[in-house]
């Protein structure tokens, strides 16, 4: 299954036999994803799995943790 626009695509990919999965050339482009980036795998049972990069993860969090303390 393949559906894009200019923001937005879904795309289906397998999971093969060690568990791994190939990250659509869309979203890798569309997210500037590169060969050796690191990526936060994020799940809750209820509502999924949310992949983004590290650097977007600890900005996040970083940015949680200063609304906490003022």
């Amino acid at each position: 299954m393949e559906e894009k626009s200019e923001n937005r695509f879904i795309v289906s990919v397998k999971v093969g036999p060690k568990g791994q999965i190939t990250i659509p050339i869309e979203a890798r482009k569309m997210f500037d994803i590169k060969e050796g980036d690191t990526l936060m795998i994020l799940g809750d049972k209820e509502r999924g799995l949310a992949i983004v990069k590290d650097e977007m993860f600890y900005s996040l969090m970083g940015g949680l943790a200063n609304n906490v303390r003022n």
